[in-house]
């Protein structure tokens, strides 16, 4: 099966300033791909590229079959694209901003009233379809604003840091919503500065520095990458007294602990796992040339 998105050495600057480098980037079909890198590492362009809304300055990019240079038109067709910021009517109701995209989108008032109440439902809306939307929280505006942007049901999702400044509980809600996508079918290209939701989400995770990817994979394979489970000996205070590391296997676990035990040291046992945290730490703030870059070094 071909991949949904393809991208091959995109390279993006804006005057003096290079922001992509040479990106490759293979998404499959019918995935959550988050897209990691602190700010200024080109996440947000890489989305407008594959969105149509920049050209790049060299290199090729597929998505869903056509060539956001060569065929945008086909490309916009075929995706969604959510920013950092919901872009939604505060004096309509949910009902009537859905219907209004529908309208634009061509469709006619009876297909635009089932679509309306299609994906007020899928998005949990349905107490508050008949409210302005300024009377909304903002996790709700989030996903009106997602549900705007499916009006017209479509195989490719973008997602360019859609939980900014949400509270725990709205996050949440919009976690359920990204799942219920891709158990619909859709590929969904996220970007994130939250750890926890690439981990909670995504079937792979790429990690942007400088304009270029420096690592790829699971976030199982990741957390491998960067170390093993360690077996920690705190202090009443919650500090670090011995940290040993262990495989995590019941054999290696008892290793660690008889060696703990030897030391003679009093404290409370905690086993740490690598985290996406510690993956994202090794590789966008290792120094040049380090190991924890796979090898590669920034442009």
């Amino acid at each position: 099966m071909d991949p949904t998105i393809l991208v091959r050495g995109v390279r993006k600057s804006f005057g003096a300033l290079e922001v992509l480098t040479g990106v490759d980037l293979t998404v499959d079909p019918g995935m959550v791909h988050a897209l990691l890198g602190p700010n200024g590492a080109g996440k947000t362009t890489l989305v407008n590229i594959l969105a149509t809304l920049v050209r790049p300055d060299a290199g090729t990019v597929t998505v869903a079959g056509a060539d956001p240079v060569r065929d945008p038109v086909a490309v916009r067709r075929r995706i969604a694209l959510t920013g950092q910021a919901a872009a939604v009517d505060e004096l309509l109701t949910a009902t009537e901003n859905i219907r209004m995209m529908a309208a634009l989108q061509g469709l006619g008032r009876r297909a635009a009233r089932l679509r309306s109440r299609e994906l007020i439902e899928s998005f949990g809306l349905g107490p508050a379809a008949s409210r302005q939307v300024r009377t909304y929280s903002g996790g709700m505006r989030r996903r009106l604003d997602l549900a705007l942007s499916l009006v017209v049901a479509v195989p490719v999702v973008f997602l360019d840091e859609p939980t900014t400044g949400l509270d725990p509980s709205s996050r949440r809600e919009l976690w359920d919503v990204i799942r219920s996508l891709r158990e619909g079918g859709a590929t969904v290209l996220l970007t994130t500065q939250n750890l926890e939701e690439a981990d909670e989400l995504a079937d792979r995770v790429s990690i942007l520095r400088e304009g270029a990817i420096v690592a790829e994979g699971t976030p199982a394979e990741l957390k491998r990458a960067v170390g093993q489970d360690v077996v920690e000996l705190r202090g009443p205070g919650g500090e670090v007294l011995h940290a040993e590391p262990t495989d995590g296997s019941p054999a290696g676990l008892r290793d660690a602990l008889d060696t703990i035990d030897a030391l003679g040291l009093r404290g409370e046992l905690h086993l740490r796992r690598p985290s996406l945290d510690d993956v994202f730490f090794a590789m966008t703030e290792a120094a040049p040339g380090s190991p924890a870059l796979t090898g590669r070094t920034p442009a």
